[in-house]
């Protein structure tokens, strides 16, 4: 098997399984929809009753406050001069009048202020709750179309496997369309379920063979690969031996690195807490031809301390192995950038080497604008 068909073939067995990354994926989203939710909820019940007590400290303030400026109004400090002077008493009723009247509307403004802070807060509060409770909705009609697809991909993959090739390639394709397979990843696809006996078969007994074993479909997944691996290479060797001459060699020692690539690959990325079923055939071999793992693992340790997600590799899989990212990273971070704009931009970072988003940001400001102001998708 190529690299690309195996590769497939380990993503496609994993969205045949309870622990498929598309499921995972969405019982993630959903849980944190639903903590998203809880937490809004419990928000939005405060701030209701923060802005029914804000309301009412108004009401009371305009009228205590016009009842005070009643009274004081009808009171004159001579009319009790002995009282006060002979008791030492500190009462002005025209100056508690000045205060009163200078000062009331000023705190009801403030009052005012903080009630619409609160309900603009509210409004976003709301906005946000009601965003979860929709994404918790739609999560659970995908999850049931998903559910739906794999079921659908596991009868393919039955009646492949029992010789009964009565699918049509754009049956294959449609299908797989809907777990996000590219164009590529479609027809390799038909290709596999089409004619299984050139990959399939031997794939599929691995995986059943340690399926036997108690294995999980990941761990059946991995060790098949390895196994495969070192099958085929034993395989070439007995070829070549037979076969052909020595330039063959250089042939298999040069499958062999590759393969061995990939699995350093495939084993990098898992310790470093990244699924690597989440990335297409072509982003996992442009990882193996630009492998340095000291580089791989550097850059994914440095998102993590940043507190940038590690979907961001998803699609940019360039940023994994780009020797100058860190630099790049903390570029923008020191104009004033946040790791939410980075990872909600990503495009920047690959778009530029370090000193050419360097010359933009000083072309920014030479321009008298302040790079933290000016958006990422526009550099």
């Amino acid at each position: 098997m190529t690299v690309n068909t195996e590769v497939l073939l380990d993503k496609l067995y994993n969205l045949r399984g309870s622990d498929s990354s598309i499921l995972k994926e969405m019982d993630r989203q959903k849980n944190k929809a639903e903590q998203t939710r809880d937490r809004t909820t419990s928000e939005k019940a405060k701030l209701q009753k923060d802005i029914e007590s804000l309301k009412k400290q108004r009401e009371e303030l305009e009228d205590q406050g016009e009842k005070f400026k009643e009274v004081l109004q009808g009171i004159h400090r001579e009319d009790y001069a002995t009282v006060l002077d002979r008791l030492r008493i500190d009462f002005d009723p025209k100056n508690l009048l000045d205060k009163l009247e200078k000062n009331l509307p000023r705190t009801i403004d403030n009052v005012e202020r903080d009630t619409k802070r609160a309900e603009d807060e509210l409004v976003k509060i709301e906005e946000e709750m009601n965003t979860a409770i929709t994404t918790i909705e739609e999560l659970g009609i995908r999850k049931d179309a998903a559910l739906a697809n794999q079921q659908k991909l596991n009868e393919c993959f039955e009646l492949a496997l029992e010789g009964h090739i009565n699918i049509t390639r754009d049956s294959i394709t449609d299908l797989v369309k809907e777990f996000g397979f590219n164009e590529e990843e479609q027809r390799e696809t038909a290709k596999i379920l089409m004619f299984p006996e050139d990959a399939l078969f031997a794939y599929d007994a691995k995986v059943k063979a340690k399926e036997k074993a108690g294995k999980s479909i990941s761990e059946v997944i991995h060790e098949a690969k390895s196994i495969s691996s070192e099958e085929d290479n034993d395989s070439s060797s007995e070829k070549i031996n037979y076969e052909y001459s020595n330039d063959n060699n250089v042939q298999e020692e040069s499958y062999n690195h590759e393969d061995d690539t990939k699995n350093t690959v495939i084993d990098t990325l898992k310790d470093c807490g990244i699924d690597y079923l989440d990335f297409s055939s072509e982003e996992i071999d442009d990882l193996i031809s630009n492998f340095d793992e000291q580089i791989v693992r550097d850059n994914i340790e440095f998102m993590k301390s940043k507190n940038i997600s590690l979907d961001v590799f998803i699609h940019h899989i360039k940023m994994m192995y780009d020797k100058e990212l860190r630099k790049k990273i903390e570029l923008l971070l020191s104009v004033g950038k946040e790791a939410i704009d980075i990872y909600l931009n990503p495009n920047v970072l690959i778009k530029y080497s370090y000193e050419q988003l360097n010359r933009v940001i000083s072309t920014i400001v030479a321009n008298g604008m302040d790079p933290k102001e000016i958006p990422l998708m526009a550099y």
